[in-house]
């Protein structure tokens, strides 16, 4: 890995863990051929993925390939239909499109047996709520973290001067997930709240502190959900300190630390994400099988330790990743376009640094060979042996 930068992730105390945040509502109808992957009818599975790489300030530079990582792990591996997966980007991700986002695909959605995912990749912060709903012990400043939409600035004249942002609050997203009606709900967080540079990394974090202060309309919208859930505030604070609100969230590092934003040969993405993925390509697993799996492969020098939280007394843990326990077979790749002898292929799930000019992959089914042309990022040019179409999962040959 080089030209790194660390994207600091927010994990929150307790069921603060369990936000995330989601640009304006968009439907993608997909009308492309994915070949064998179907979705199943029963039960649905719903994903609703946001990334957001330009910021007015501190742009980021791998939020948007953490999302298409997800999203063809999820179709091509975990069955999901195209239709049912929400991608909201850049200018689609403000304050007002997350809250909609979340209640109109997932909450109003989903249902008891639904298999629910969702992915946040972008900047987070830590904003002053002069009246904190939770006050935890030790934090005299009142911090609270956030997640930043894009249209979230930080106040006019900002060191110097104070004033209020359009940030979500992790409080507020407790809430919204403790409105799903499925607890097969999993969270992937690869974000975190501002610092300050270091020689060896850039941080990419929204600025934060004592002189930002939360908006008064995400404290009138916790109040709302507050009486939707029929929830006194005495309430409230005894579900969030228990810990998170539904299912299983995944984190890039612990509290104390950073997320790497990073090159990885060729393109950007959050090393969390990319690691996760790609194990998950290859692995039937846990989410402790693939949080351990991410400890051991983050490099030292980065300093960031992933971490998961389950829903207390689930023993979530142990079950298989996203509540799906028959994923398509293990695979490397994923033909995404045939054209005559030549097809494009998505490699989300093979070091590239072992992919070269006639490197072999071979399908899954045996249908065929491809050969390692050249590639673009993560997705890749081959030459086609025997009868393959897109959908077709691939192994790459030692």
């Amino acid at each position: 890995m080089s030209h790194i930068s660390r994207r600091q992730f927010c994990l929150f105390t307790g069921a603060t863990l369990a936000s995330l945040g989601l640009g304006q509502f968009k439907i993608k109808r997909q009308a492309q051929n994915y070949g064998k992957v179907l979705a199943q009818s029963t039960p649905c599975k719903l994903a609703l993925l946001v990334g957001i790489n330009q910021y007015s300030s501190q742009p980021l530079r791998g939020c948007l390939n953490d999302l298409e990582l997800q999203r063809y792990l999820l179709i091509h591996r975990f069955g999901f239909n195209p239709q049912d997966i929400y991608t909201l980007t850049d200018e689609q991700a403000t304050r007002q499109g997350i809250l909609e986002a979340f209640e109109e695909h997932l909450i109003k959605q989903a249902k008891p047996e639904d298999v629910v995912v969702y992915h946040y990749s972008g900047h987070g912060s830590r904003v002053l709520d002069p009246e904190p709903i939770i006050f935890e012990p030790g934090q005299e400043d009142n911090l609270n973290g956030t997640f930043v939409p894009v249209d979230s600035s930080l106040p006019t004249g900002y060191p110097e001067q104070s004033g209020t942002v359009e940030d979500i609050m992790g409080h507020t997203l407790f809430l919204l997930m403790s409105a799903l009606p499925s607890e097969n709900f999993t969270a992937v967080l690869d974000s975190c709240f501002s610092g300050a540079a270091t020689r060896k990394f850039t941080v990419r974090a929204r600025d934060g502190g004592s002189k930002v202060l939360i908006s008064p309309q995400e404290k009138e919208y916790q109040e709302k959900w507050l009486s939707r859930l029929g929830w006194s505030r005495e309430e409230f604070v005894s579900r969030y300190r228990q810990g998170v609100a539904k299912g299983v969230v995944l984190a890039a590092t612990d509290p104390t630390q950073y997320a790497i934003d990073a090159s990885l040969n060729g393109f950007y993405a959050g090393a969390f994400t990319y690691l996760l993925t790609s194990y998950l390509w290859q692995e039937d697993a846990t989410p402790e099988s693939a949080i351990a799996y991410a400890v051991k492969q983050i490099p030292e020098e980065f300093n960031q330790t992933p971490t998961y939280e389950v829903n207390v007394g689930s023993n979530y843990e142990d079950q298989p990743m996203y509540f799906l326990g028959s994923p398509s077979s293990e695979a490397n790749a994923v033909i995404t376009e045939v054209k005559g002898d030549r097809a494009e292929v998505w490699l989300g799930g093979v070091d590239l640094a072992t992919v070269d000019q006639g490197t072999v992959f071979s399908t899954v089914d045996g249908s065929g060979q491809l050969r390692f042309v050249s590639r673009d990022g993560l997705v890749g040019e081959v030459v086609v042996e025997g009868k393959v179409e897109p959908g077709t999962l691939l192994r790459k040959e030692n």
